[in-house]
């Protein structure tokens, strides 16, 4: 059952806009949420028991948009937002600042020049003039064209073997910021809004000829950069043929967005990211449902205040447990996986801190955590692997949930203790015993003295403990372990294949 997206102001609601429940098919679970359907399979396939999915979510909002009311109680400053937000007046003012939606209005310079002239930019007979060279996969702002909002077309034509002609084939396009239209030989082939979304579009049997295919590629960006995402797929496929896309493309701005100016300052508002909005709209309305227990993978928008969201988790899902009204049900949550850029020397990270608010979570009882520190792209914010996270998810409810003397997690931080020049670590659910995945030395961690100085550090494992010393630092106070936004080689885990989760001992 997908619940429908609805941001509600002005206190919870008890009925739903619409929705309906579907059997998982092929066809409708590209829209659901693709780490709840391998959960829910992977416990099917365990139990033989039904597994019905209510999904209420919405990409890009905070945890506060999801807790009601009563929930945040405990944070005075957000209950005066939730209440100057019930005024109609006082949201109108704001809307007013920004265009459908709340966001800020763009002002069209010109129209798209690729459909808006006599012949379109994806028609065959179109005859290229003022193109410019540019790398796909890559984000245009670095590649020269800076600063750049709008529209822009790619074209390339590419050389197609005998051996596809007359058989239906794929085109994979990776990721691309923000929306595209692809055109093959004149002829739509597939679109996206959404830029977190992969494209893979199906091609007719009739489309493709031997030799060069015109390849045609409309994208549109709001925000930030835009082009086509690095290190993903983009390659066109055909039984057992594949031709790769990556190279060199033409490209041409077909028109400029830059913000509207005079639109009366400041900036737009968002409902559904308003305190308890969500939770008004979209979790009020089914609280009178008997459920199992709750998955919860969620925390890029609140990354910036870790401090604050270890707070904010607790007060959910005591505030869930207590709309539902039974007992302690299981909260089973996914701390956030590697994103961004390698750091191979020990930094500061805000996404390390976050993942340290969430781990907090576990000091309630019944709540269970799927560590997925091994399963992120550098650059994708959502990355691909959602079958892995749904398959973790359910080992941790075959144990919090269903009892299963097994382990579902891998080593925790549980203590540490100083031996001279060494820090001795000890853990929970070790398991069989703990090992490194790729069977090479330890890496990711570092040590400290009293400066809290940071260094790489050697570590080894020693029975059920984890060995850390650095001979730049001979009287070692503190240790980290992964603590990056994007660790490179976190290789810590059980024998059961778990992963270790990042720690720090200097909070």
């Amino acid at each position: 059952f997908k619940v429908p997206t609805r941001p509600v102001l002005d206190g919870p609601k008890d009925d739903l806009t619409g929705g309906s429940w579907k059997w998982a098919n092929p066809k409708d679970i590209r829209p659901f949420s693709a780490v709840a359907y391998f959960f829910a399979k992977k416990l099917y396939e365990k139990y033989h028991v039904p597994i019905g999915i209510i999904n209420s979510s919405v990409g890009g909002t905070p945890i506060e948009a999801w807790t009601s009311e009563e929930g945040l109680k405990q944070f005075p400053a957000i209950i005066s937002t939730v209440e100057k937000n019930k005024d109609t007046a006082y949201i109108d003012s704001f809307r007013r600042r920004g265009g459908p939606g709340g966001f800020p209005r763009q002002q069209q310079l010109t129209a798209d020049k690729g459909t808006n002239g006599q012949v379109p930019w994806f028609d065959p007979a179109y005859i290229p003039k003022g193109w410019k060279t540019i790398t796909v996969p890559a984000f245009w702002e670095d590649q020269g064209v800076k600063d750049l909002n709008g529209v822009v077309w790619y074209r390339k034509e590419i050389d197609v073997p005998a051996s596809m002609v007359g058989k239906p084939a794929r085109v994979y396009l990776g990721r691309i910021i923000d929306a595209d239209v692809l055109y093959i030989n004149g002829k739509q082939v597939g679109r996206t809004g959404s830029l977190y979304s992969e494209r893979r579009y199906n091609i007719s049997a009739d489309l493709l000829k031997a030799g060069k295919n015109l390849f045609v590629v409309r994208i549109t960006n709001n925000n930030g950069k835009g082009g086509f995402v690095p290190d993903k797929p983009y390659y066109l496929f055909s039984g057992n043929d594949t031709v790769s896309l990556v190279g060199l493309w033409q490209y041409k701005v077909g028109e400029v967005y830059m913000p509207r100016t005079g639109a009366g300052g400041g900036g737009g508002f968002s409902a559904q990211n308003a305190p308890a909005a969500l939770y008004n709209g979209m979790i009020a309305p089914v609280t009178n449902y008997t459920v199992k227990g709750f998955l919860w993978y969620q925390g890029e928008s609140n990354i910036t205040n870790a401090a604050q969201y270890a707070q904010l988790q607790p007060a959910q899902i005591n505030d869930w447990r207590n709309k539902w009204n039974s007992g302690d049900l299981p909260f089973l949550l996914v701390q956030l996986p590697n994103y961004g850029d390698y750091t191979y020397m020990p930094v500061e990270s805000s996404w390390a801190l976050f993942r340290e608010s969430q781990f907090k979570a576990l000091s309630l009882p019944n709540t269970g955590m799927a560590v997925t520190i091994d399963m992120g792209e550098w650059n994708d914010i959502h990355p691909w692997n959602k079958h892995d996270v749904g398959e973790r998810l359910a080992l941790v409810a075959r144990k919090i949930v269903y009892g299963e003397n097994i382990v579902h997690s891998g080593p925790l931080y549980q203590s540490a203790r100083i031996d001279g020049n060494k820090i001795i670590v000890s853990f929970t659910n070790i398991g069989s015993g703990l090992m490194t995945s790729d069977e090479e030395e330890l890496s990711e961690f570092a040590i400290a003295g009293a400066d809290k100085k940071f260094v790489p550090a050697k570590a080894k494992v020693e029975g059920d403990k984890v060995v850390v010393w650095s001979d730049e630092v001979p009287n070692p106070l503190y240790v980290r372990y992964a603590w990056a936004d994007s660790p490179p080689f976190p290789n810590l885990y059980n024998k059961e294949g778990l992963p270790a989760s990042p720690f720090r001992t200097d909070n």
